[in-house]
């Protein structure tokens, strides 16, 4: 197959993977010689890399146990808005970081909501700040992931074993243990592991809620001998630390997939819903207000708080807002230019290509800081990394993205090669016209999705431009951060409100985008 003429060059996908696995092993050799013999970890950091730990793990078993009753309600009741809501479970996902904190501060911090009530009922404020502020604000990003993975677990059993359990009078007890279990057993352990991922490379949540040296994660220790001290040293060593923490997780997500053991049914759509009793509607109904009270009142607040501050920004935020939409669409050019030549190289060779694709998705397992940093190191003796903060960002952030990307792009294309790859074949459609004839008008609902996501990722992103950017090229996550850190609320909120309308903008314009005469 691989020795046969492809209709599209390989090249491009085989670029496309050479540069992906130099910004990730590339930039991660760079940081381990760096990592000089005589820096050593001290207890500071032996005490952040215990935090990144605990707080991972503790944020990922909660929001699967929490995602549990939540999916399994979703699957049992129909109810005006549910579709609706089982939609906004994925806002969470593409939310900027630094606006999800603000909105969590409006609600549970010192000056939040529920510490209002707390105080008018003469009880003590909550503080937010440390372990349990950095859990929460996990919680609230990957409840919803966790139960999205959950609900399609919970469609895929096949309707004939719900009939069939219906037909042997099952209890409750015996359609958990029989067809429940077996799903769970399936489909937790790599929830978990994934939720975990994302907790340790999570650095906007740490920064800013993460409450002194006794709260700080590998990621902001990182930022802090980068930017602080600037110790290239003590932040290569920390990113070698980082990259084994983050490529163990994946390894073992990996290795925990459990064989699906339910079996393959014949498509018909679940009619039977277990747990019809009052007292299990009553739990459905009351899982379900309050999850949605929890995801949705902090986006409420950021509009109630944010609107009156739209009017009174400084002229620094629009300016901020400009680079931060350069830097995403950019991010987004990117990520399909790196996504589109993998998935066709994974299709067109399997064998070389499964590779190429697999170098695609090791992003995942990569931290944004141990990138920059690598490419700090390589770039600092030719040019200023500082004055190449926002292509570098960009570069960064379309890596980040990709497997995201790909995950939409390479089945979608699969599906294209397997109706019309012969035809096109027959029909000589080869190299440019057969990207521009076959390929492009039918993936163009995945590649507007994957532009989606990518750009609004890198619109919410405060990562990377943190490690490089000055007072003159910050983007507006990173001005948010500094209007919050000058005690600015009121502006930091307007701002957060022009960030959120501009990233969940930016997803619908290139997902309708790519909607509209699709296929046509």
């Amino acid at each position: 197959m691989a020795r046969r003429a492809q209709p599209i060059s390989p090249w491009p996908g085989t670029v496309a993977a050479a540069l992906v696995l130099g910004l990730t092993f590339g930039t991660l050799g760079a940081v381990a010689w760096r990592a000089e013999a005589a820096s050593r970890l001290g207890p500071a950091d032996w005490a952040a890399i215990r935090f990144t730990v605990v707080q991972a793990t503790l944020s990922a078993i909660i929001s699967v146990a929490l995602a549990v009753p939540l999916a399994r309600a979703l699957v049992r009741r129909q109810f005006p808005g549910r579709a609706l809501l089982v939609t906004l479970l994925g806002a969470p996902f593409i939310l900027p970081v630094i606006v999800a904190v603000l909105g969590m501060l409006a609600v549970f911090g010192r000056g939040g909501i529920l510490s209002a009530a707390l105080g008018s009922l003469g009880l003590p404020p909550i503080h937010i700040y440390g372990l349990h502020g950095v859990v929460l604000a996990h919680v609230f990003f990957n409840l919803p992931l966790a139960t999205r993975l959950l609900l399609q677990g919970w469609q895929a059993i096949p309707a004939e074993r719900f009939r069939l359990a219906a037909s042997l009078n099952f209890a409750p007890a015996d359609t958990r243990r029989l067809l429940e279990y077996p799903m769970l057993r399936s489909i937790v352990p790599g929830a978990l592991l994934v939720i975990f991922l994302i907790c340790t490379t999570s650095f906007a949540v740490a920064l800013t809620l993460g409450g002194g040296p006794r709260a700080t994660t590998v990621e902001l220790a990182i930022y802090q001998a980068f930017r602080f001290e600037f110790d290239l040293s003590k932040a290569a060593l920390l990113a070698c630390v980082q990259f084994a923490i983050g490529g163990a997780a994946a390894l073992l997500a990996f290795r925990a997939a459990v064989p699906d053991a339910i079996g393959a049914g014949l498509d018909r759509h679940q009619t039977f819903r277990p747990g019809t009793g009052r007292w299990l509607r009553a739990m459905d109904i009351a899982v379900i207000a309050l999850a949605a009270l929890f995801l949705i009142l902090p986006l409420l607040m950021i509009l109630l708080r944010g609107l009156p501050g739209l009017a009174s920004l400084p002229p620094q935020v629009f300016v901020a807002m400009g680079r931060s939409l350069a830097v995403a669409l950019c991010s987004a050019a990117l990520c399909l230019a790196l996504a589109l030549p993998l998935a066709i190289l994974g299709q067109q060779m399997p064998r070389a290509g499964g590779i190429a694709e697999a170098i695609g998705y090791l992003a995942i397992s990569a931290s944004p800081l141990v990138v920059g940093t690598g490419l700090f190191i390589l770039l600092y003796p030719f040019a200023n990394p500082v004055a190449l903060a926002l292509p570098i960002t960009a570069l960064v952030n379309a890596v980040m993205a990709l497997p995201f990307a790909l995950r939409a792009i390479a089945p979608a294309l699969a599906r294209t090669e397997s109706d019309f790859g012969r035809l096109a074949s027959s029909l000589a459609l080869t190299g440019r016209a057969r990207l521009r004839v076959l390929i492009l008008p039918r993936l163009r609902r995945s590649l507007g999705f994957a532009a989606g996501l990518s750009s609004a990722l890198s619109m919410g992103d405060l990562g990377v431009i943190a490690l490089f950017a000055d007072a003159e090229r910050g983007t507006l996550p990173l001005q948010i951060y500094r209007l919050m850190g000058s005690y600015r609320m009121q502006d930091a909120a307007g701002a957060s409100l022009l960030l959120l309308i501009c990233a969940l903008g930016l997803f619908w314009l290139f997902d309708r985008g790519g909607r509209m005469n699709a296929d046509a």
